[in-house]
């Protein structure tokens, strides 16, 4: 008689959390090894590299932003560096998919935007947006027209102009799903179906101007492209000279395209206003995250602004007759950069103000940006402020430039 056999010894699962908390710490490492590499002056390895951007695509498939956005937290506060690249490999992996047909060569799809803001009286209207389809038309063709994408590629522009909430509702994941989304339209004539992009808008809220009143508003355009993989229109030369002169004719092409897009612009955005109620400012275009933050900085830098306008027209204090004092501060865990306007020979600040700090940019340019636009509004004798004390009195004051 067969003996019985002993039991199996049953094998520990691993929990989701253990997974996850394994992931995040994978990309955490990964990322922290890159910067390293960096601070080193080393050769950024294609093997680590590869392995990030591998891990981020799992994520985006299985839909595990919450793996992402803590890895990323994880990072900002261990080290800025790591964090910076952890987000820089995120961002292009989710707005950049390179296809690999069983038929046909290599190709590569991108979602981009145009941050545009629209100065108004009485505020853009949900209503009204993009109700002029010949409009629309001419704009999604002008930008081949002006060369800012190949004329061998695919352009979609999404017909529609998105809300700062919406845009920013838009997840690493969701993103990727639009991009699918995308794919399949412009590459299956029968499908007709697009649910993630559908997903994505949300619609704006309620308009909060009075029909008086002058409003500067953010939207965006978001469109994708679909080019051969090799296309050269994309190709970057090599030469800091060559590259410089590349950029620049881009730059240039987007420069004139605007003249064209800002009357088509209006006639979407705001087609029942008067014309010359209406003016359009673009901002460059650019990858879907690196755009959107784009836009998002200079929202906070129009409503920095704005602020210490109405302080001084408040104060009865002139520009001239001002300081400024610029440093960082701490708030709901969070950074900020808080300028405080003061009048000549008097410490009780006339204003005070927080913009958020974004990590993913050099401190000293985003203090430059700040003492430029102070700059615009005649503020020029300026302080840089290691911190602020609890009092709200800035620490270890330095003045500094406008120029």
């Amino acid at each position: 008689m067969p003996k019985n056999k002993p039991p199996v010894p049953r094998k520990n699962k691993v929990s989701s959390e253990d997974d996850e908390d394994a992931m995040v710490q994978q990309l955490c490492d990964l990322a922290n090894r890159l910067a390293e590499l960096q601070r080193a002056g080393a050769a950024v390895e294609t093997e680590i590299q590869g392995a990030l951007q591998k891990a981020i695509r799992k994520c985006l498939q299985r839909k595990q932003d919450d793996i992402l956005y803590e890895s990323l937290e994880s990072c900002k506060y261990a080290d800025i560096d790591a964090y910076r690249v952890l987000k820089d490999v995120m961002d292009e992996t989710s707005a950049v998919s390179l296809i690999r047909p069983e038929q046909g060569a290599p190709c590569e799809i991108n979602a981009f935007v145009i941050p545009v803001f629209a100065r108004t009286v009485g505020g853009l209207h949900a209503d009204q947006c993009c109700t002029d389809q010949e409009a629309f038309d001419s704009l999604r063709a002008s930008i081949q027209q002006a060369g800012l994408e190949s004329p061998d590629a695919q352009v979609v522009l999404i017909h529609y102009a998105y809300h700062l909430d919406e845009i920013d509702g838009i997840t690493y994941s969701h993103l990727s799903e639009m991009i699918r989304d995308a794919y399949t339209s412009m590459t299956d004539k029968k499908s007709i179906s697009a649910p993630a992009i559908d997903r994505s808008l949300g619609g704006w809220p309620d308009n909060p101007f009075q029909p008086g009143d002058e409003a500067v508003e953010l939207r965006f355009l978001l469109g994708f492209a679909l080019k051969a993989a090799d296309d050269a229109f994309y190709s970057v030369p090599d030469g800091d000279a060559a590259m410089d002169a590349y950029f620049a004719e881009r730059a240039a092409r987007f420069r004139q395209w605007t003249e064209t897009a800002a009357p088509l612009l209006k006639r979407l955005l705001a087609p029942a206003a008067d014309g010359a109620q209406v003016d359009i400012h673009f901002l460059y275009q650019d990858l879907f995250h690196g755009g959107k933050e784009r836009g998002i900085a200079e929202y906070f830098m129009l409503q920095m602004m704005s602020t210490l306008n109405l302080a001084l027209d408040g104060s009865g204090c002139t520009p001239a007759a001002t300081r400024a004092v610029i440093g960082p501060v701490t708030m709901r865990d969070e950074l900020f950069l808080r300028v405080n306007v003061y009048r000549d020979g008097d410490d009780t600040p006339i204003a005070s103000v927080e913009k958020p700090l974004a990590l993913e940019r050099d401190p000293e340019m985003e203090i430059e940006d700040v003492c430029d636009a102070l700059a615009t509004i005649g503020i020029v004798r300026l302080g840089l402020a290691e911190g602020f004390d609890e009092a709200g009195l800035p620490l270890n004051t330095q003045a500094v430039n406008a120029d």
